[in-house]
């Protein structure tokens, strides 16, 4: 059975209701849209973010006593875990994280041969790494942390939603780290999914197409988003707006353990399960014996479930 495509209503989102969210890169694009939806259903926010929100944050979100902006280096674990010790003392407890900061590629990497000081190759620089896969595997370790260690009373488990990218799925050409890295992203979700779960804590990715945010690369100098995002649409690139990735965040948050282990591609503001479909098709692209044989040593006790 073929993986459908289905359209996420803003106006059937109803929840999640009355918990706290942390966002990491909430002060602009993706990360803000959905920290105004989530303020707006009613929840406390926590943005982390190295700048302040952006000047198109409205002041109903940022004057408000359940919003708190906290100053943070997500490369600095120091940081990060100081960001999540704001959130609990201002609010009591953290019941979801979006793992969402995150940079496009920077530079490249691998075909221009930079020199060093001595007139031998340059070392790489791994920014991209250190912030999209790097930095968001502490954001998912400090997650799973503060969310499993709530203060008595609480309701337990939660959920933690990280931003992957269709480049997590289909790597792109002219992006190795950046799709190395997001690749990452939904590996890392795989390999948590099960003792997530025993925690109550569903973990899913959102997994955007393009999107009109300022990491957009690829624009003519001087170029507006909007205008660039014009002329891709004319020529069939689907673009998505940043505020349907975050009504998919939302989305995948109020469902509860139904998220668990789901990857939602969104694509011209559509979305599909990804690993849904690729669950269904292991036979079509592992092969009979591949999969026979792999059912068949999958419950040895080589990497057993942590929890």
């Amino acid at each position: 059975m073929a993986t459908e495509a289905f359209t996420i209503s803003r106006s059937q989102l109803t929840g999640p209701k009355g918990s706290t969210i942390l966002i990491t890169g909430g002060s602009s694009g993706i990360g803000l849209q959905t920290a105004i939806l989530l303020h707006d259903l009613g929840n406390n926010v926590i943005v982390l973010d190295r700048a302040r929100p952006h000047s198109s944050a409205p002041q109903s979100l940022t004057s408000s006593p359940r919003f708190l902006y906290h100053q943070c280096d997500i490369t600095s674990w120091k940081s990060q875990r100081a960001g999540f010790e704001a959130g609990v003392k201002r609010f009591g407890s953290i019941d979801a994280v979006f793992v969402n900061a995150g940079i496009a590629e920077y530079k490249d990497q691998f075909f221009k041969d930079d020199l060093d000081e001595d007139g031998l190759l340059k070392e790489p620089d791994r920014r991209t790494l250190d912030i999209d896969m790097h930095a968001a595997n502490d954001t998912a370790k400090l997650a799973i942390h503060y969310i499993k260690n709530k203060a008595p009373g609480k309701k337990k488990g939660g959920s933690i939603v990280m931003t992957a990218s269709l480049a997590g799925y289909l790597a792109s050409a002219g992006a190795p780290l950046y799709s190395a890295a997001k690749h990452g992203i939904v590996g890392l979700m795989r390999a948590l999914k099960n003792d997530t779960a025993t925690l109550g804590i569903a973990i899913s990715v959102v997994a955007p197409g393009i999107t009109l945010t300022d990491i957009i690369s690829g624009r003519k100098p001087g170029e507006p988003l909007q205008d660039w995002a014009k002329r891709m649409r004319e020529v069939g690139v689907p673009i998505n707006d940043p505020a349907e990735i975050a009504d998919t965040v939302v989305y995948l948050m109020s469902q509860g353990m139904e998220a668990n282990g789901k990857g939602l591609l969104i694509q011209a503001g559509r979305a599909a399960d990804l690993e849904k479909g690729i669950a269904m098709s292991r036979k079509m692209w592992m092969g009979e014996e591949m999969l026979r044989l792999f059912r068949g040593g999958r419950n040895a006790p080589l990497f057993p479930n942590r929890l």
